[in-house]
């Protein structure tokens, strides 16, 4: 298990959600910080951000390297210094947004993209540090975010097993030892049919870590079944409204649906339970009413066992229905009324 501002995280623990604000604030501060409330209202855990500017994350450049292949749902042959001057949380809203989720009970953290980022956030307190999918290969980022003390999240988008292998090491080598490693399918949306959560297992396995997901997928269903499967982090991107537009909308969770997950999510957790077959706590009572043989009419002694006066019905307390037959035909040994379980002394 791990501990981020205070809160464990871990198996024995409810999923800690993460709402990720990212683009959706769509330039606006003030709608930045209704979207902060709308997380804290939904009872979400944790709000992230992401700490770039357009220069630190790419270089005005065009070219195809630098453009978004045509064919992309969203974003398709938009130049990157483009969208990331879209999508970017400028610096100066760091400080009211982090101060804002605070207020409202939120942990608030984010995602640096080079060493300045890690420098801002470490002059706001940030209580840990999550590293992107494309950033999993820039190991230097990642032991300089881990040689902080804080705890990591790593999201493993496109990584292969060597390179998921690789920023472990290095987040470990550099001082992290309260490390959560978050399967994820980094397309924008995701198609559940790629979310292979499978997987997850075999995650927790070769890394030794807290797992969880980084959700790109609509809904709530991959994110539902991630729990089953061991996911004790669920990170979802979160807007005001999709209809509003934005880079990210198309695959944000609303507040009515973040709240879902949040309720949803922790059930999920709760019916895993333990690996145990047999009758539950909460069962007791139902026990008294399964059935059994009764006497469904009043009889009197001497009068023989018959499909009319025994019969299988609830209530529990007489003789298992199995044996109906072996009964049948014997003859009652005293009186007894409707309503009597029928037991050996009986007949």
């Amino acid at each position: 298990m791990i501990q981020i501002a205070g809160r464990t995280i871990g198996a024995g623990e409810p999923p800690f959600v993460i709402a990720e604000m990212s683009g959706n604030h769509n330039g606006s501060l003030d709608r930045a910080l209704s979207i902060v409330d709308a997380v804290a209202g939904s009872g979400a855990h944790a709000l992230k951000l992401q700490t770039y500017r357009p220069d630190t994350i790419t270089v005005d450049a065009d070219g195809p390297a630098f453009r978004l292949g045509d064919g992309h749902e969203l974003w398709g042959g938009e130049r990157l210094y483009q969208l990331f001057e879209r999508a970017h949380t400028p610096w100066d809203w760091h400080e009211p947004l982090f101060a804002r989720a605070r207020e409202r009970g939120l942990i608030p953290f984010s995602s640096p993209f080079d060493p300045t980022a890690v420098e801002l956030l470490e002059r706001l307190d940030a209580p840990a540090y999550k590293i992107a999918s494309s950033e999993i290969v820039d190991l230097p980022l990642i032991r300089l975010a881990a040689a902080t003390g804080k705890p990591l999240v790593i999201s493993t988008g496109m990584a292969s097993i060597g390179e998921i292998h690789a920023a472990v090491e290095a987040a470990r080598d550099a001082g992290c030892d309260q490390l959560a490693v978050l399967s994820c399918t980094a397309s924008y949306p995701a198609s559940p049919a790629e979310s292979n959560l499978r997987s997850l297992p075999l995650l927790a396995g070769i890394t030794g870590a807290v797992t969880g997901i980084s959700d790109h997928t609509p809904g709530l269903g991959a994110a539902l079944a991630a729990v089953a499967l061991g996911a004790c982090l669920i990170e979802k991107h979160v807007t005001l409204s999709r209809a509003d537009g934005g880079v990210d909308s198309a695959f944000s969770l609303e507040p009515a649906e973040l709240a879902a997950l949040v309720v949803e999510s922790e059930r999920a957790w709760q019916s895993l339970g333990d690996p145990v077959i047999g009758p539950r706590a909460s069962e007791r009572e139902g026990l008294r009413f399964r059935r059994s043989l009764y006497v469904v009419r009043d009889v009197r002694a001497g009068e023989p066992v018959t499909e009319l006066n025994v019969r299988s019905i609830r209530p529990a307390g007489g003789l298992p229905p199995e044996a109906a037959a072996e009964v049948r035909g014997r003859r009652f040994t005293r009186d007894a009324p409707l309503g009597t379980p029928l037991t050996w002394d009986l007949v």
